[in-house]
């Protein structure tokens, strides 16, 4: 059976439509593992936003669920006593809000964040890369 041009065209037309279908959930992959290394490897973001059991240890099953600070500094000053939760985004953020806070190290009303939370200066491409990664969590 000979395939005419045009039903070759459509074919390959197909292919190439399926293949950069494909191309994009790769892509949003490697954008979330990039989010993941930066937020566990980097940032160690865990470290405040992970509750921890009795020895100190982090509970791997609330990893990213927020968690009381569990220190204050020695003098007094504006200081948080609870890291908020991370995973699926902070309350209360937009994604394109957590990802300008992450590039400014702004709230959304302007305000830096509470210490011990650094004011973060992300590039752009590596808040995005963050933000993505959180918002797959549950």
């Amino acid at each position: 059976m000979t395939r005419s041009p045009l039903r070759a065209a459509l074919c390959l037309t197909a292919l190439c439509f399926a293949v950069a279908c494909l191309a994009i959930p790769a892509a949003a992959q490697a954008q979330i593992a990039r989010g993941k290394y930066l937020v566990e490897q980097v940032a160690l973001c865990g470290d405040c936003h992970t509750p921890r059991d009795a020895t100190g240890q982090p509970i791997a099953a609330e990893a990213l669920q927020g968690a009381p600070i569990g220190v204050r500094p020695v003098q007094p000053m504006p200081f948080s006593d609870i890291a908020p939760k991370l995973a699926g985004l902070p309350a209360n953020y937009t994604p394109a809000q957590f990802a300008r806070f992450l590039q400014t190290g702004q709230k959304p009303d302007g305000s830096p964040p509470l210490p011990p939370m650094p004011p973060y200066r992300l590039s752009k491409q590596d808040a995005w890369a963050v933000t993505d990664y959180l918002k797959s969590l549950k």
